[in-house]
């Protein structure tokens, strides 16, 4: 079951929604994923008395604590894949503000759709403890991979890498998870494009809109896709 967790988590560390906390350290990469870690996993033990009232409790901290320090809309172009060259090569004025139109609709459906995603991941959160490796000098390059391992009792330690890319004004955000050396952020890409050209974007915002707004809860692999 924990590691359908951490498949799950997708693109945990992926978005970009409310004012970054001034004591999170958004210029060093390692400093950001460690405390934005330890403070979402605190919340969720604080809440626990609300969590277990309401699991949509779950949202919210994923909103407050997780989602400034995610690249959503670096992510969900990155899904779109060569869908979005397209559109940069469409010609015609009004089909292209139509196109331009339909992607931040799915960006925005896609903000969403990780918010009731991993609300429900965390469902299965029972005080695992993450360990993280030594920082890596990262000076000159935009992306870093920091290394961590989820350390559970009795189970094999499972290795996990949050790919983490530098804007244009020096702040670093997540956008990708690799488990088990699987990009979930690849397998996203893979798994949506069939539908993307068969049934086009509208289509797969819809469908994602649909799933965002199921109640909160863990739906393993392909449950919550």
């Amino acid at each position: 079951m924990f590691k359908k967790f951490l498949v799950c988590l997708g693109m945990l560390l992926t978005l970009n929604v409310n004012a970054a906390d001034a004591n999170i350290d958004l210029k060093d990469p390692y400093k950001m994923v460690r405390k934005v870690s330890d403070h979402t996993f605190a919340r969720i033990s604080k809440d626990q008395p609300l969590i277990a009232k309401d699991k949509e409790h779950l949202r919210v901290i994923v909103e407050e604590e997780l989602m400034p320090y995610i690249d959503y809309k670096y992510a969900a172009l990155r899904v779109l894949g060569n869908h979005v060259s397209k559109v940069r090569a469409i010609e015609d004025k009004e089909e292209k503000a139509k196109a331009i139109k339909e992607l931040q609709r799915f960006i925005d459906v896609f903000q969403k759709y990780l918010i009731a995603t991993y609300a429900g991941v965390f469902t299965q959160y029972t005080n695992q403890s993450v360990e993280f490796a030594p920082a890596q000098p990262f000076k000159g390059q935009d992306v870093v991979v920091v290394k961590t391992k989820i350390v559970e009792p009795g189970k094999p330690d499972i290795k996990i890498d949050f790919k983490v890319r530098e804007d244009r004004d020096g702040d670093w955000r997540a956008y990708d998870m690799i488990a088990e050396g699987i990009s979930l952020l690849d397998a996203k890409q893979s798994e949506l494009q069939g539908i993307l050209r068969q049934q086009g974007i509208e289509y797969v915002s819809d469908l994602l809109e649909q799933k965002s707004q199921l109640p909160v809860q863990f739906r393993g692999e392909g449950g919550n896709e």
